[in-house]
């Protein structure tokens, strides 16, 4: 994968349920972090090598981003999804390797602001289920 715009990693959310998906704010930054923790075997017969059992433990996904709503639309859901607990699809879209798909949770929305600059937040968002990965073609 050759070297990309940071700008075209893209966190979209599914704004009314149809499967339409929407960027979610304007985001300046965005971490994807992919998690899978192991379940250990390790026994007295291991000679001393740490063995684990494929396939099994909890693998998760977390998503991070910062930036500037881009209009009251898109603030107003992630508020909605954040106080009713909800799980709703997102989309993260990572140029030239393909787009992850699933239900996530928003962890935190912290909110900042100067009195000479725009209002911004930080986001976290935690996944609630089994994601779909669709390589780019």
């Amino acid at each position: 994968m050759a070297a990309q715009n940071g700008r075209d990693l893209l966190l979209k959310i599914d704004m009314t349920g149809d499967g339409l998906f929407e960027t979610m704010a304007g985001l300046r930054a965005t971490r994807l972090s992919l998690n899978a923790q192991s379940v250990d075997v390790t026994h007295l017969g291991s000679g001393g090598w740490r063995e684990v059992l494929g396939g099994a433990g909890v693998r998760s996904a977390a998503i991070s981003g910062s930036g500037v709503f881009r209009d009251a639309t898109t603030d107003a859901r992630a508020r909605q999804i954040f106080f009713d607990g909800d799980t709703p699809e997102f989309q993260v879209v990572i140029p030239d390797f393909g787009t992850m798909t699933g239900a996530f949770q928003i962890a935190s929305i912290d909110y900042a602001g100067s009195h000479d600059g725009e209002a911004s937040f930080e986001i976290a968002l935690v996944s609630a289920g089994p994601l779909r990965f669709e390589a780019a073609l």
